[in-house]
C-alpha cells in the first residue's frame, strides 16, 4: 500500500508568498496606470468638445455667416404680403425661426438668394446678429452682388 503524506498544509508559506516585496510595486505600478488612463480620457472629451471652436492655429473661430448685417440691408429685402400673390399660397407653410404657420396678408421676408420666406420680425431678430439664412445657413448676399448693388443706387 502507498504511503500517504500526512503533512499538513502550512499556510504560513502562502502568507510570505503574497507579502513580498513587489506587492507595493506593482500596486503603484496599477495606480499610475490608473491615473494616465483617466488623464486621457479625461483630455479627449476636452479636445473633442473644443475642436469645433477653435482652428488650427488655436484661434477662435467665428462661423461663417455670424456677424450681422447693418439695419438698411435687413431693411432693403423684400417684404411680401402672405397669400397677396397670384399663387395660391402653400398649406402649411410656416416660418422656421418661430415655428409658427403664416396667416393670410400676413408680412413674410423673402431672402433673395436661396428664397426661403420667414416672418419679418423673425428674421429681422436673426439677421441683425448673423447674415445667413436661419434654414439653409446661406449666405444672404454674396460680395460680389453687394458691390454691384451698391454701384446701381449710386446716381
Amino acid at each position: 500500500m502507498a504511503s500517504m503524506n500526512l503533512e499538513p498544509i502550512h499556510f504560513t508559506d502562502l502568507k510570505d508568498n503574497i507579502n513580498n516585496d513587489k506587492s507595493p510595486l506593482l500596486g503603484a505600478i496599477f495606480l499610475f496606470f490608473l491615473i494616465f488612463f483617466t488623464f486621457l480620457f479625461v483630455y479627449f472629451l476636452y479636445i473633442c468638445t473644443h475642436r469645433r471652436h477653435v482652428d488650427g492655429g488655436g484661434n477662435p473661430t467665428t462661423p461663417p455667416g455670424a456677424a450681422g448685417l447693418d439695419p438698411a440691408t435687413i431693411s432693403g429685402l423684400p417684404v411680401f404680403s402672405y397669400g397677396s400673390s397670384d399663387k395660391k399660397p402653400s398649406p402649411g407653410a410656416e416660418c422656421a425661426i418661430c415655428l409658427s404657420l403664416f396667416q393670410e396678408d400676413e408680412k413674410v421676408k423673402v431672402l433673395p438668394l436661396c428664397r426661403h420666406g420667414f416672418h419679418a420680425d423673425c428674421v429681422d431678430k436673426w439677421l441683425r446678429t448673423r447674415s445667413n439664412c436661419p434654414l439653409c445657413r446661406a449666405c444672404i448676399h454674396r460680395p460680389d452682388s453687394l458691390s454691384r448693388e451698391l454701384d446701381s443706387e449710386l446716381p
